[in-house]
């Protein structure tokens, strides 16, 4: 998916502890037909949480026969993206030649490092019968010694991540480490991402080791040090703290976080580097056609003017 800076909503959320340090209410787009997308990342207050520079929240949606999501051929450069569906199918093609259909619980990790491209579209099948739509997209910073590595993508089935069931909870590890258990994903800086999914009443700690933390309540509502909290928001922990995070009643969020990088970076439309030349360089090369072309695709998104 593409960015571009809008305006941030004023907060109206109190900080509930001394350990939350901030409270984000994405802002909405309505990108036509009912799909709508809420952007947590980046904000005015606060560029990244670890290396996520950048966090969707699209859906939810109900496509109507003949009807989807054409996300046409654009590029990146010096970050990964995590595409993570909790409903719906997305096609993803890129100019490395791989072509994936994303599914529920699937972690999809392309790193673009010196530069890619790829498109995100509705499955013929889903296409022509409809379907429902409901996911996150996140870019993940890369360090800058590494912002120029070899473009990749990586993709593991929901039953290959492993899940951790307790008392009232589920967990995916998505990528890292959460709750005793590790993500098979390969990364070039720490960072996690899991999805928990839990039952009223249920109570559930936040990992104290990683250096930056947040949690982003997809639907549902929890409560931290006496203060309740509905989505979706994303809540930004201080370094340190022990967090206890009780559920009010079933909800859904993604715990995530991780080593913070080296300095902020520039971010402008799909470029993300930590050299202003770097991203100049980036727009007269997709302007000039020096990216490769993504397979079985015909159009593409012109650069932003």
């Amino acid at each position: 998916m593409s960015w571009l800076p809008s305006n941030d909503p004023v907060l109206g959320d109190p900080l509930s502890c001394d350990a939350l340090e901030l409270v984000i209410v994405p802002r909405t787009r309505d990108l036509g037909d009912g799909f709508e997308v809420r952007r947590a990342l980046p904000h005015g207050k606060r560029q990244m949480v670890g290396p996520f520079i950048f966090f969707d929240h699209f859906g939810p949606v109900q496509f109507m026969s003949g009807k989807g999501m054409d996300v046409r051929p654009h590029p990146h450069i010096g970050l990964a993206t995590v595409t993570y569906l909790f409903d719906g199918s997305i096609m993803h093609r890129d100019s490395e030649g791989n072509i994936q259909e994303i599914q529920p619980g699937a972690m999809n990790l392309m790193t673009a490092g010196r530069g890619i491209a790829h498109s995100e579209r509705t499955p013929d099948v889903q296409r022509a019968s409809g379907q429902k739509m409901l996911g996150l997209q996140s870019w993940i910073a890369l360090p800058a010694a590494s912002e120029e590595i070899a473009p990749s993508f990586q993709h593991y089935a929901a039953a290959d991540l492993p899940k951790v069931r307790d008392r009232g909870f589920t967990a995916r590890v998505i990528a890292g480490q959460a709750f005793g258990a590790t993500s098979p994903v390969s990364m070039v800086s720490p960072w996690f991402y899991t999805e928990v999914t839990a039952e009223q009443g249920t109570t559930l700690p936040l990992d104290p080791d990683h250096e930056e933390r947040a949690i982003y309540l997809v639907d549902g509502e929890i409560e931290i040090a006496g203060d309740r909290y509905q989505g979706p928001r994303l809540l930004i922990f201080r370094p340190g703290d022990r967090i206890t995070v009780k559920t009010v009643g079933p909800t859904r969020m993604t715990f995530l976080g991780g080593d913070a990088l080296e300095g902020p970076r520039h971010i402008w439309w799909n470029f993300v580097s930590s050299s202003r030349e770097r991203i100049e360089q980036a727009k007269q090369d997709w302007k000039t056609g020096r990216f490769a072309h993504v397979p079985d695709e015909h159009e593409f998104i012109p650069l932003p003017e």
